[in-house]
């Protein structure tokens, strides 16, 4: 390593900044560096603070290296580099090959077990495999690879599902919702747009996370256990521009009930010209029956929503919302009507337009369908 000038001269300042970094600096790295920079400026030559003096016998090209970043960086460089010697400048020079390499799946080989069988080849990358990928990494330890990839600005993080939809018409019916929803906005006095969708609870309540005391365990759904785990259904529809809510319940949700919350959603909104219910493609709505009820009211038109696009249906966040607010950790599984009745009391606190369900299922945030609304708002 190349040795850093070792005559030079202390401020009072910044000699007393390295005093109280020896003394009182909780990092052990530091007080020991913060010790043998002043040492060397009063006269002791890198080698022999190296050798007597610090906290340990230290490698000589160890305090040069100190020495060195110290005097490109000052006191705070000895903050900022951890124990490992000096290597930014060149760990920047291979930024580009780790990040490279790491867009793509581990080779076979890279592991003991992926030597002798390839098909045993991980799937995703861990600190081992990065270490055994790449020479220059060999003798670092586990943590000197993760302080590496940290430096290099490579991070582990969480991983999502790329929402897809096998719907080959998928372009075409994005485009459609968009269209009736800058509709319903732009003449929301006679053309209305709704998401219909159904859900289902349980008597008994879901696990959830929840605020309890560390001596008291995990959080636990308590159901009692001496009552079946009956299931209960809604229907229920979400007004795009104003956030109203309608619903029906029941222990079946099937070609008669669709048919009857299609006709509960004509009478409700029987001023308006055209009322758009945009559902998915589940064979309950696409039965002969239910065609029939929606045909009959010249005003109701179903907008179908792409196969399996989930996403693009917010009232799923509703439902969602529901559970966190209502059925989680619930604790009324022996009291199963006042469940139903707490369920139904929630949905009627939206029977009127509310903005704070607008906002939750991302009706007013940046996503496609929250523009297209916005586009038909300025026209």
């Amino acid at each position: 390593m190349a040795q850093a000038e070792s005559t030079f001269t202390l401020s009072n300042r910044i000699r007393k900044s390295l005093m109280w970094h020896r003394n009182h600096d909780p990092r052990p790295y530091v007080q020991e560096r913060a010790s043998a920079i002043p040492k060397i400026a009063d006269g002791r030559t890198p080698h022999g603070a190296a050798q007597n003096g610090l906290l340990r016998p230290r490698d000589p090209d160890t305090v040069y290296g100190w020495l060195a970043i110290f005097n490109a960086e000052g006191v705070q460089g000895l903050e900022a580099h951890q124990h490992g010697g000096y290597r930014g400048h060149t760990l920047r020079t291979r930024r580009e090959e780790l990040q490279d390499r790491l867009r793509r799946p581990p080779e076979p080989g890279c592991t003991a077990m992926s030597k002798q069988n390839p098909q045993l080849t991980p799937c995703r990358w861990n600190l081992v495999i990065v270490r055994q990928t790449f020479e220059w990494l060999a003798d670092y330890t586990l943590s000197g690879v993760w302080r590496v990839l940290q430096t290099l600005e490579i991070e582990w993080k969480h991983g999502y599902v790329r929402l897809w939809s096998p719907d080959p018409a998928y372009a075409s019916r994005v485009q459609r919702i968009k269209k009736v929803l800058k509709q319903a906005a732009s003449d929301p006095k006679h053309v209305v747009a709704l998401f219909l969708d159904e859900m289902g609870y349980y008597r008994w309540p879901s696990a959830s996370p929840d605020w309890i005391a560390c001596a008291d365990g995990f959080p636990r759904a308590e159901h009692g256990g001496h009552e079946n785990n009956q299931q209960w259904r809604v229907i229920g529809a979400l007004n795009a521009c104003t956030g109203q809510v309608s619903y029906l319940q029941g222990c079946i949700i099937g070609r008669k009930q669709v048919s009857a919350f299609y006709r509960q959603l004509a009478e409700q909104y029987a001023r308006f010209e055209k009322v758009y219910v945009i559902e998915d493609n589940w064979n309950i709505h696409t039965h002969d029956d239910g065609q029939a009820t929606v045909e009959q009211p010249p005003h109701l038109e179903v907008v179908g929503l792409p196969t399996y696009a989930s996403w693009l249906n917010p009232i799923e966040n509703l439902w969602r919302w529901t559970r966190q607010t209502v059925l989680h950790r619930h604790r009324l599984s022996d009291r199963w009507a006042e469940l139903k009745q707490r369920v139904a009391s929630y949905f009627d606190q939206f029977k009127d337009a509310s903005q704070d369900v607008l906002c939750y299922v991302d009706l007013l945030g940046d996503g496609q369908l929250a523009e297209a609304l916005r586009a038909g708002y300025r026209t």
